[in-house]
């Protein structure tokens, strides 16, 4: 291990370097679990920037990994300044918790171990939040990598995110709590720990509801399009089905138990802003399993055929129809089923 390096590992053992260590200005917190490869890339992305890295801590929270990781940072070989963490697999929001435990830095840097930063990216995030007069939290877009080629359907999800850097962009709203991705984020860590940090609870959506509770502390959400990291984003197509689902429900949740009373509401209104025909499959699916069955192998059926012929369009299409029903069904599901979801929808019409 290299002399910059300090080891904090979980609660059967710690081992600390002698070796006299400045307060870093800023905490880089890395969650993995079974990304050797993509972590090394990371890893590397974070030694090529232009900020100092004396400065710097990275700390890398393994999560039961099983790959070699554990092996690989008790051992790194970089001159990175990393904390390794390892412990038993407990998902990403007390990865990310314990993470926040071994950080000093007066600011948090958030990356996952598939965004691989560009060499501006600390500098970006740590200059905006030094020339803000405001408590802020600094957003940076996850790109597409030129390099790398993602399966259909993430390939909708980059899409979706491109589009809301493009309209934060070109002011057609501001970025808010919603756009919380623990992918590339910071923020000043007293602001973390007021928060109580990630509610371990939650295994989707945990970053978008401790940014609700950020909010309620009256942090401003600001985009900063140049501290890019590039998304090198891996999902099976069940893993990615699973998502919205869960967003769904939690949703509902947020809204019922987090005191987030403005979140049905919008959930409504957006419901009438999409497209007639998934509004329409909606209507027809929500709880009808067979039918819902049908419609789902239906447009993956459209979304492959389009794919093969290079229809992009039709292929966002028939994407954006399972997401969208995934997700209102979890809403559904949440709230007590198909007659409580459509009399909520009515209720907005009247």
């Amino acid at each position: 291990m290299n002399e910059q390096t300090r080891t904090r590992i979980d609660t059967t053992h710690v081992t600390a370097s002698t070796t006299p260590v400045t307060i870093p200005k800023v905490s880089v917190i890395i969650p993995t679990y079974n990304r050797l490869e993509r972590l090394q890339r990371v890893l590397d992305g974070l030694q090529q920037q232009t900020y100092p890295l004396a400065q710097c801590e990275i700390i890398v929270v393994s999560d039961g990994s099983t790959d070699g990781t554990n092996a690989y940072l008790e051992t790194p070989q970089t001159s990175l300044p990393i904390i390794p963490v390892i412990q038993a697999n407990q998902g990403v929001a007390a990865t990310r918790n314990h993470g926040i435990q071994h950080a000093t830095g007066e600011f948090v840097l958030f990356l996952d171990d598939d965004v691989v930063p560009t060499p501006a990216l600390i500098a970006e995030h740590i200059g905006t939040h030094t020339t803000s007069t405001d408590d802020i939290v600094v957003l940076g877009p996850m790109l597409t990598p030129p390099d790398f080629t993602m399966v259909p359907w993430v390939q909708w999800e980059q899409a979706m995110l491109v589009k809301q850097y493009a309209d934060m962009l070109a002011g057609r709203w501001q970025p808010t709590a919603r756009q919380f991705y623990t992918g590339n984020t910071s923020l000043a860590r007293r602001f973390l720990l007021a928060a109580g940090g990630f509610d371990p609870t939650f295994r989707r959506a945990e970053d978008v509801e401790l940014a609700y509770r950020l909010a309620r502390y009256g942090l401003r959400f600001v985009f900063n399009p140049n501290a890019i990291g590039y998304h090198y984003a891996e999902r099976s197509f069940r893993s990615w089905i699973d998502i919205p689902y869960a967003y769904g429900r939690n949703d509902v949740i947020f809204a019922r138990d987090k005191q987030q009373d403005w979140l049905l509401p919008t959930i409504w209104k957006e419901f009438y802003t999409r497209h007639r025909l998934i509004r329409q499959m909606v209507y027809l699916g929500i709880d009808r399993y067979a039918l819902s069955r049908v419609i789902h192998m239906g447009l993956k059926q459209l979304a492959d055929l389009a794919q093969m012929l290079g229809i992009s369009r039709l292929t966002q299409m028939a994407y954006s129809g399972l997401f969208n029903l995934r997700y209102y069904q979890g809403v559904a599901d949440e709230l007590g089923g198909r007659d409580r979801f459509l009399h909520a929808l009515r209720q907005i019409v009247h």
